[in-house]
């Protein structure tokens, strides 16, 4: 849920960044305009995390995933594999 919120948080400022209509913004997008409306409006459960990357392909944005271990509170080093 976290990927597709954040996804739909990033695509909504793009979109609101052209300032265009949202017919035109659709039109960019290749979707219809209730579909865009259901993306400005918030409506995350109708959308897998496919739709929002494909979204995003089209509204020209790099979507970029990365994998961090989770610290609990915890410092950790910089590890060296082997050291």
């Amino acid at each position: 849920m976290r990927l597709r919120s954040k996804l739909m948080l990033e695509l909504c400022n793009v979109i609101r960044g052209w300032e265009l209509s949202q017919k035109e913004a659709a039109k960019r997008l290749k979707i219809t305009q209730p579909r865009l409306n259901d993306v400005l409006s918030g409506k995350i459960d109708k959308f897998s995390l496919d739709a929002l990357v494909n979204l995003s392909a089209a509204a020209q944005l790099d979507v970029d995933i990365t994998f961090h271990p989770i610290t609990h509170g915890v410092t950790h080093k910089h590890l060296v594999p082997g050291a």
